[in-house]
């Protein structure tokens, strides 16, 4: 290990004390405890996604074994690599496949994963802007890519955002918004309204206009597309009020896991239900998304979108996600010397 690494690191860690107590707060646990790889990278930054916030709480399904470290995003630099794609001193990108789930997370000052799970940080891009976007704006491009495969064009008619307050609503918004669309956005906080316009939403409806839980098979045609981050009741009236040739993304079941519905929006307008894998997408995926929202599709204002938070004040705003009263995005702060530094290049 290169002399200037630690044997040592701050992390998030999250305990199972009893049968069912959970205790979680920052420690100090030895490097050889991080799990198996052949790239070892000093994070920078991670951030806060939903599925961080079960995971630091020890949501069942989430948290495989105990003690756990979450966050399933990190950014930051190599300081030990045994590939060849990879050389220390190298800024890289990490999102999904287990990392914050099935092992330990970027809520530390170190992980180590497979090379392969990596992707170079692109040119224009810092590494607080990518996790700025995270977990949450891939997935959000992604669904808006899906739409652009679907021959859904701007002039198509208006595009759904449900969930728009969050995370992926937030930068699907600022994106259709960017690349020419009309989006409508779907949110349940009125005090939301105006950030919303400025991300680029041409008009605001709240929660209760997407759910119709009647059983009528098929509804007013309304949408062009939507991207849907909720599931649910909300994804079922969506799908049923699609215009023909239209398509539906989806990302979340915060709304529910059940689809109840018929085949008529597939078969009478045919309807697309696109779903959105933003965990283990491929990584000829991972790199043409991150190279589009470093170049192309870069939003401009990022710092609108986030807030900046200390790991040792995570708690907080986890408390505020689960309980719904979070909005746009957290950057979590790892290491505040490369902090200072990112923010001067």
């Amino acid at each position: 290990m290169p002399s200037d690494v630690p044997d040592s690191c701050l992390c998030y860690l999250v305990r199972k004390t009893g049968k069912s107590q959970i205790e979680a707060g920052i420690e100090r646990r030895p490097l050889h405890e991080l799990p198996a790889g052949d790239l070892l990278i000093r994070v920078t930054f991670s951030s806060l996604n939903y599925k961080d916030a079960m995971a630091a709480t020890g949501q069942p399904g989430i948290v495989k074994t105990f003690p756990h470290v979450p966050g399933i995003d990190a950014a930051g630099t190599v300081v030990e690599s045994g590939s060849d794609e990879f050389r220390v001193g190298d800024s890289v990108i990490v999102t999904g496949y287990e990392l914050g789930a099935g092992r330990w997370g970027g809520w530390a000052e170190y992980v180590r994963v497979p090379s392969k799970w990596a992707v170079p940080l692109p040119a224009g891009l810092s590494l607080k802007e990518s996790m700025i976007y995270g977990t949450a704006g891939f997935t959000a491009a992604l669904s808006v890519r899906a739409l652009l495969r679907n021959d859904i064009a701007p002039q198509s008619g208006e595009v759904l955002v449900t969930g728009a307050s969050g995370g992926v609503g937030s930068i699907a918004v600022a994106l259709l918004s960017r690349l020419g669309y009309s989006v409508v956005a779907v949110s349940g906080k009125p005090e939301k309204s105006d950030w919303l316009e400025q991300l680029g939403a041409a008009r605001i409806i709240g929660r209760e206009s997407v759910v119709d839980e009647s059983s009528r098979p098929l509804l007013s045609a309304c949408w062009a597309a939507a991207v849907d981050t909720v599931g649910g009741d909300s994804l079922a009236t969506i799908l049923r009020s699609t215009r023909h040739g239209g398509c539906v993304t989806c990302c979340g079941l915060v709304g529910g896991a059940s689809l109840l519905l018929t085949v008529y929006p597939f078969i009478l307008r045919g309807v697309t239900l696109a779903g959105i894998d933003s965990a283990w997408t491929s990584r000829e995926n991972r790199r043409e998304i991150w190279n589009l929202l470093a170049g192309e599709w870069k939003l401009d204002h990022l710092d609108q979108l986030a807030e900046e938070i200390c790991i040792r004040q995570i708690d907080k705003p986890v408390d505020q996600m689960l309980s719904g009263r979070h909005s746009g995005r957290s950057v979590v702060v790892l290491n505040s010397a490369a902090t200072s530094l990112t923010d001067r290049l």
